[in-house]
């Protein structure tokens, strides 16, 4: 893996956010704030099961489920950049789960990525497959 790559150091750093809010390690309305501020306003999603998610979905789900899964753990690994052009790119991840007592979770997922005219990069899509 290429720690310079752009795409991939904000698909760790995102997670890095995503798994400090769900697991209560930061409570503060800021950091999720932060979080969201990393998805598109048009973000959609399809999640592992099939279900559809955009933005305001998005949203309330992060702001619902702060703490929520207190202990959890999840390692990215196998990013693979599809594509990169000016207006983003698409990268592939594998991402792993657990929680203590739990089941442990895999799922191969893929983020389409826009740049906005200052740089800033933004999931715009994301889609998962549970790995079986």
């Amino acid at each position: 893996m290429n720690a310079t790559n752009p795409y991939f150091d904000d698909v760790l750093s995102t997670h890095v956010l995503i798994r400090e809010w769900l697991s209560g390690v930061a409570t503060a309305p800021e950091h999720c704030a932060d979080l969201l501020a990393r998805f598109s306003p048009g973000y959609t999603m399809v999640s592992p099961g099939g279900k559809q998610l955009d933005h305001a979905g998005l949203t309330a789900f992060f702001q619902g489920a702060g703490g929520s899964r207190p202990g959890l753990i999840m390692r990215i690994s196998d990013l693979i950049l599809i594509q990169d052009n000016a207006a983003g790119a698409s990268v592939t991840y594998r991402e792993y789960q657990s929680l203590p007592g739990g089941e442990n979770t895999e799922r191969l997922s893929t983020v389409v990525y826009e740049k906005t005219p200052a740089g800033t990069l933004l999931w715009r899509h994301l889609h998962e497959t549970w790995v079986v």
